[in-house]
């Protein structure tokens, strides 16, 4: 009995060791969460207003450009995954890569070769795992992103759609990331970033009309100075939502993990009293027996 109770009581210490650091990372994430927040919102109107503006020159001037031109049969695309560095956020990486993998099912059956590009050790641990092939990998500071990481995702992706198909370029670019709607709702997203589509421009702004510009010295010229730099926005904006739902995750995590564990600490805590309480009433009868078997002799 006395060893069942010891059990119970490092079970107990150990239980309280891991609330203590859940505590400590809900604490953390809710410190931060509220920064994550400004920067994603901050970085929102900036991608919405060039990626209007170029959805303007391609639709007033009809302009024939490879990064506005659809395949009519698309060979190959490439989809950005976007997860965390750590753990201990829910399912918030699982979800991103349950989506990524409908992206990708779906993409295969219309016989589009899927090329993979993952941002977050999380991702890539999916693919390792699974031996699966990716081309390219980013990692460090997913709950924190800066803006060279984007511009270096950016250029990777920019570089691989421009090269001839034959050579190995795509036709198509995707991103995959979970878009922060509030600190309970967080729900992974599927964008096609290229080819351009003029309906993308008007999902901030129903109902407005399209900005008339006149272009100095051609249309053309100012798409290939736009699309790089609309590409680093729509991908950093992305990574500052993904941030942000990181985040409000790993808290909510944190706190249901916290909560567990007290809960885990008061049935620990009836246990041992209950094995202390049958412990102290087996020594009692012992007691009571031997004094009564020395009273009768």
């Amino acid at each position: 009995m006395g060893a069942q109770i010891r059990v119970y009581r490092q079970k107990i210490a150990s239980t309280s060791s891991m609330k203590k650091i859940f505590k400590a990372m809900e604490l953390i994430a809710t410190s931060r969460i509220g920064k994550a927040r400004d920067r994603a919102r901050a970085a929102s109107p900036y991608a919405e207003a060039i990626t209007r503006a170029v959805s303007a020159v391609a639709s007033q001037h009809g302009v024939e450009h490879v990064l506005t031109d659809s395949v009519p049969e698309p060979k190959r695309a490439a989809v950005l995954i976007m997860t965390s560095d750590r753990g201990l956020a829910g399912a918030y990486s699982t979800n991103v890569l349950k989506h990524s993998e409908s992206l990708v099912r779906r993409l295969t059956e219309a016989g589009v070769e899927v090329r993979p590009y993952l941002y977050g050790r999380k991702a890539q641990a999916f693919y390792d795992f699974r031996s699966r092939e990716y081309d390219q990998v980013w990692t460090g500071k997913t709950d924190a992103p800066e803006f060279e990481t984007a511009r270096d995702i950016g250029s990777t992706l920019v570089d691989r759609f421009v090269q001839p198909t034959a050579e190995g370029g795509v036709d198509e670019l995707y991103l995959v990331y979970t878009q922060f709607k509030s600190m309970v709702t967080q729900e992974p997203v599927a964008h096609r970033l290229l080819p351009l589509a003029v309906t993308e421009a008007e999902e901030g702004a129903e109902a407005e009309p399209m900005p008339l510009y006149e272009f100095e010295p051609s249309p053309e010229k100012v798409l290939d100075a736009l699309l790089p730099k609309y590409i680093e926005s729509r991908i950093f904006a992305a990574m500052l939502e993904a941030s942000a739902s990181e985040l409000a995750a790993r808290q909510k995590a944190m706190k249901s993990a916290a909560d567990n564990a007290d809960e885990l600490i008061r049935k620990y805590t009836l246990l041992r009293n209950n094995a202390r309480q049958a412990e102290i009433t087996q020594e009692l009868t012992e007691l009571i027996a031997g004094a009564d078997a020395l009273a009768s002799s």
